[in-house]
């Protein structure tokens, strides 16, 4: 690690691009592809399915030990974030045909895998290049220039896609992501040794294994080219949400299943294996396990209906960009900015509660906002301003969640293995996002936007009940 000042106010301006540049296409994949597919006249059930977009963010732990033990996490971002402009500005020319969907969400599926290894890279740089104080002490900043990359993904390419069209939105996004990426390029530091060059990656894996995984997805492709219905009809099958549900179910009770897992692990004898026995085999890990799955429960049900929610009572794409991608991510910044504050001058056990409350309990100003105005699609100033004031309020309370949930992810990482194990955390963390989405759009199918956000306020309970006995609160205590 290269030397620091302890008494460093202000990160360094890497801080700042690196986590742009994990913001950035992550709004892409999971706030504009819920915008596109909606627009592009995707039925509900399709809106809540772009939910599988995510699931590279959920099972990146799955080869996040290649990038702590492969090469550098510099290179590995510099090789992602090109990878990742390239496959955007490839969206931006499918755009321009006549039926794009199915094409376009093959790229975003792509895109998000990209984005989900960039996010590796970019959490262990993160922690490997700061000390451990700076580490909470820059997380708001962290969070400010993620959010900032989440406006103007969310909000100023949602809102300027209403004016040129999706291609030449994504088109900026590329030249964006590309200015970015020639920064890191030049100016990034170096702050590790290479433990192995990246070309040896490529040759551990064996001949067979890729040649089957090619056949696979050929297979694949194949099926669905001859099967469009099965494609249209896909969330409609119940075998879909189930899943989603037993991987949910799987991931609670995983801690039970934790000492066979382990000594299956112990008889590979490599540092893949070896990072995960030593993040879970410590005490209480189980309750932090089940806390991770359950604490976005809520949250990951918004996320894909808030637009057509908004949708229904008179809002147009353009309006939701300014009002949920700038004012409300704008308003998340400020949140994650005083939730980091407090944290640094409290300690992060005596506002666990304050933080944690501010972020569900205004997932019921949603209900009330769905059932004042069910039905009215004119869209008035005074609409405009109520809605916009809930979602100011809403992001807010996120922001403060989400800086209470990133310290605690960051405490609980070892050392000698802080990339696999951040992405181990924030993995089984994105599995709500991915697996209750599947089956967002049928729920409000089935009891509509109001009660729809009071069952997400619901979901918040469970985790709520954790909390108290939750590991690393305490920041005098590890369990290292």
């Amino acid at each position: 690690m290269t030397s620091q000042n302890d008494k460093r106010k202000f990160p360094p301006p890497w801080v700042f691009s690196i986590y742009f540049a994990e913001g950035f296409p992550y709004s892409i994949v999971r706030q504009i592809s819920t915008v596109f597919f909606k627009d592009y006249g995707a039925s509900l059930e399709w809106v809540g399915f772009t939910s599988l977009f995510g699931l590279p963010y959920v099972f990146k732990f799955l080869w996040s030990p290649f990038i702590d033990n492969y090469s550098t996490k510099r290179k590995w971002l510099i090789f992602t974030q090109i990878t990742i402009t390239i496959f955007v500005l490839c969206i931006s020319i499918l755009c321009l045909k006549s039926n794009p969907l199915a094409f376009v969400g093959v790229a975003f599926l792509v895109l998000s895998i990209l984005s989900a290894t960039n996010d590796i890279a970019s959490d262990g740089y993160y922690l490997e290049a700061l000390k451990k104080e700076e580490q909470s002490k820059f997380v708001g900043y962290q969070s400010l220039a993620y959010r900032l990359a989440l406006i103007l993904g969310g909000g100023g390419i949602v809102y300027l896609s209403s004016k040129i069209n999706f291609s030449g939105a994504f088109l900026s996004s590329s030249a964006i992501l590309g200015a970015v990426f020639v920064f890191h390029l030049k100016f990034l530091p170096n702050v590790e040794q290479e433990k192995a060059k990246f070309i040896s990656l490529f040759k551990s894996i064996s001949k067979l294994k890729l040649l089957l995984f090619v056949v696979l997805v050929a297979l694949i492709v194949y099926y669905f080219s001859n099967n469009k219905d099965v494609l249209v009809n896909l969330p409609k099958y119940p075998i879909v949400p189930f899943s989603g549900l037993l991987i949910i179910a799987s991931l609670a009770l995983f801690p039970l299943l934790f000492p066979l897992l382990k000594t299956k692990l112990k008889e590979k004898k490599n540092g893949y294996s070896e990072s995960f026995i030593a993040y879970l085999d410590r005490d209480k890990m189980a309750v932090f396990l089940v806390f991770l799955v359950l604490y976005r429960l809520g949250e990951s049900l918004i996320l894909n209906m808030l637009y057509p929610m908004l949708k229904t009572i008179g809002f147009e794409r353009g309006d939701y960009g300014i009002i949920y991608g700038t004012f409300g991510v704008t308003s998340s910044i400020l949140g994650g900015i005083v939730g980091g504050a407090l944290i640094s001058k409290f300690g992060l056990k005596r506002v666990a509660w304050y933080l944690v409350l501010a972020q569900n309990i205004p997932n019921l100003f949603y209900a009330i906002l769905a059932h004042i105005y069910e039905g009215d699609t004119l869209l008035t100033n005074s609409k405009f301003f109520v809605t916009s004031a809930f979602v100011v309020i809403e992001t807010f309370g996120a922001g403060l969640g989400t800086s209470f949930f990133m310290v605690l992810i960051m405490r609980s990482t070892l050392k000698e293995f802080k990339a696999s194990n951040m992405a181990t955390a924030t993995g089984i963390m994105n599995i709500a996002s991915s697996m209750v989405g599947l089956f967002s759009g049928a729920l409000v199918n089935k009891v509509g936007f109001s009660m729809f956000f009071v069952i997400t306020f619901i979901l918040t309970l469970p985790s709520m009940i954790l909390l108290p006995f939750l590991p690393f609160l305490d920041e005098a205590k590890t369990l290292d």
